[in-house]
């Protein structure tokens, strides 16, 4: 959720810091603030984006080689100046940044303000800024054993940075639950929320494991855990070019990513097809195969936009495997008490691989004794780490909040696994299975077709802009690209909007249809295709107005559509990743004349790492 950076070393921490905090605002954009520590502790920070905290701080003191920064998106208090990180500790002695909630905090505050501490803000951060400090005067101890004493009393997810005034020449770093890297260079150290941050200065980087307590001075870190057990730093290289966090010309991040799709899809299956384009090799899964093959169920868990994958994937395996599928919300899965057994396969899917939901899912699922894979974008993430096995989307940085490239990754991931799975239980033909990794290898031909269009999408947002409601109706494979559609709509452009398997229109939804409510009708060609047809009959028979995805040539829907938006023939279990590209595009044109910021909407966040 909020986005963490600090710098130790010998040059000035302002510039790292500001720029670290432009680099991850897409993690939380509610407030900003840097602290600075130069003989004295120095905090500035402001209500809104970073872009506020930098003129706010024009004309103040911003020297010191140790500092922390951060942006946030609120959990505990309005988003304020007051609320804002970082927090200063009652008596001065410490200043933290924070990502995460502290559920307990409450009962802290409590046995605190009964030992005469006063809290300025709304926030859990300060109470576990004044549990630091209670415990530093109460036992006289050293910065670093009082913070691991005072996380030993704390329950919830936590990724801090923390300094302290007596010890001007550390951070300390701590993490459970919400992800930190240690930035490595010479002579100086970067800690962040992610990677993002760091790569223009160092690709050597450090992933911080749960319960683990770095301390870090200028030359020196030093890994231990809770326990004060001593950890043993592994030091990783960051694939990943500053060029890729930049928008490179766009206007938007977003639509930057949209316009990666062909590459990212192209890199995805990149080295997991073979040469000849007939086989998949998939070298995540090679340790369980075997168990993957023999599951009676599969079980498919994410959240918003993965989630909208995990459905399609539903699709793909029953379709190819002939394994039974359910998918779930992740955020729902464990509170419901589900039944899963060692013959089962749960898939968790997720962008940054951080997904507190998520992450809970993975837990319940390997303490039942289930088979778990995940499939995610960011190397390194706790998903990887706590999964038995799973593949790596390649789709690189992700900025924009609103999910593109990410979801056709995902698909394309889903749509490999299935293949190899239906082929290797032999409930798919060699043939079958050749012809569709075939035209797997074909798609990114295909989106940079629908991408040359581009212009005619703006044309169309034009006449919409101004429209309360959107209905996206879809069938089969389709049904999760309306709801992927909508929820675009809606994450980006405020304008409300609902995705319908289309035969479910006239148990209700038909009721809203008229002249002011565009519906937007995946209608390509497949089995249901007379379906749809009537289905965009019975539409306009109520003066509704239809906007439809069609198959190139298409004549029967032109006829009766208000409008057509083209795309590239494809087999059907594929098309869900070029019919999806006309409603990223929509959605981005309608947003952007509205005056919406695109990149970063309002009240949401890119990486949830909260329940």
């Amino acid at each position: 959720m909020c986005g963490i950076v600090g710098y130790i070393g010998s040059k000035e921490a302002y510039p790292i810091l500001i720029n670290g905090l432009k680099r991850l605002e897409y993690r939380g954009y509610d407030s900003a603030g840097i602290s600075l520590l130069d003989n004295q502790i120095k905090i500035y920070k402001c209500q809104g984006k970073v872009s506020r905290l930098e003129s706010f701080v024009t004309s103040r003191d911003i020297s010191g080689s140790v500092g922390i920064g951060h942006t946030r998106w609120a959990t505990h208090g309005e988003p304020n100046d007051v609320n804002a990180h970082p927090h200063r500790s009652m008596n001065g002695k410490f200043v933290v940044i924070h990502n995460g909630i502290i559920e307990n905090y409450a009962r802290l505050k409590e046995k605190l303000s009964s030992r005469g501490y006063t809290f300025a803000s709304e926030t859990d951060t300060e109470v576990l800024a004044n549990l630091i400090e209670y415990i530093y005067l109460k036992g006289k101890l050293s910065a670093d054993i009082a913070v691991r004493l005072a996380l030993t009393k704390v329950i919830g997810a936590y990724g801090l940075v923390i300094m302290c005034v007596d010890e001007p020449d550390k951070l300390i770093a701590a993490r459970k639950g919400s992800p930190l890297v240690i930035g490595v260079g010479e002579g100086e150290y970067f800690v962040a929320s992610d990677a993002t941050p760091i790569v223009e200065h160092t690709k050597s980087v450090i992933y911080l494991n749960d319960d683990d307590v770095a301390v870090i001075s200028r030359d020196e870190l030093v890994l231990k855990n809770l326990k004060n057990v001593p950890q043993t730093p592994v030091v990783h290289t960051v694939d990943l070019d500053i060029g890729e966090i930049d928008k490179n010309g766009f206007d938007h991040f977003m639509l930057k990513e949209i316009f990666e799709q062909p590459r990212s899809i192209l890199d995805t299956f990149r080295g997991r097809v073979s040469g000849d384009k007939k086989e998949i090799h998939l070298g995540g899964l090679y340790q369980v195969m075997n168990r993957l093959q023999e599951s009676q169920r599969i079980i498919m868990v994410g959240c918003g936009t993965s989630w909208h994958a995990a459905l399609v994937g539903e699709y793909l395996f029953e379709d190819f495997a002939r394994i039974p599928v359910e998918v779930e919300y992740a955020s729902e899965f464990r509170y419901r008490n589900p039944l899963i057994t060692k013959k089962d396969v749960v898939i968790a899917i997720s962008q940054s691989g951080e997904t507190a939901d998520t992450l809970a899912a993975i837990r319940l699922a390997r303490e039942k004794g289930a088979l778990v894979l995940g499939i995610c974008n960011v190397v390194g993430s706790s998903i990887p780490r706590e999964t038995n096995g799973g593949v790596y989307t390649h789709a690189g940085p992700e900025i924009g909040v609103a999910s593109t490239k990410a979801f056709t990754a995902q698909v394309t991931v889903l749509t490999m696994m299935a293949l190899l799975l239906g082929y290797r239980r032999k409930t798919l033909s060699k043939a079958n299975y050749q012809r569709m990794v075939n035209e797997l290898t074909l798609i990114p031909e295909k989106i940079e077709r629908i991408l040359e269009t581009n212009g005619k999408y703006r044309d169309i947002a034009a006449l919409y802009k101004d429209a309360n409601n959107f209905l996206y109706l879809g069938r089969g494979y389709f049904f999760p690209v309306a709801l992927e559609g909508a929820l675009k709509l809606k994450e980006i452009s405020y304008i409300h909007a609902e995705g319908y398997p289309a035969a479910e229109m006239k148990h209700g939804p038909i009721a809203l249809i008229d002249k002011n409510m565009p519906v937007v009708v995946i209608a390509t060609k497949d089995k249901s295709y007379d379906k749809i047809v009537s289905n965009i009959q019975e539409v306009k028979a109520r003066n509704g107005v239809v906007i439809a995805v069609v198959t190139e040539g298409d004549t029967v829907i032109r006829e009766m559509a208000d409008h057509v938006l083209e795309v590239p023939s494809t087999e059907v279990p594929l098309a869900p990743l070029t019919t999806v590209v006309p409603l990223q595009l929509l959605s981005y044109y309608i947003a952007v004349l509205r005056g919406c910021n695109v990149d970063q909407p309002r009240n949401l966040a890119k990486s949830v790492t909260v329940e």
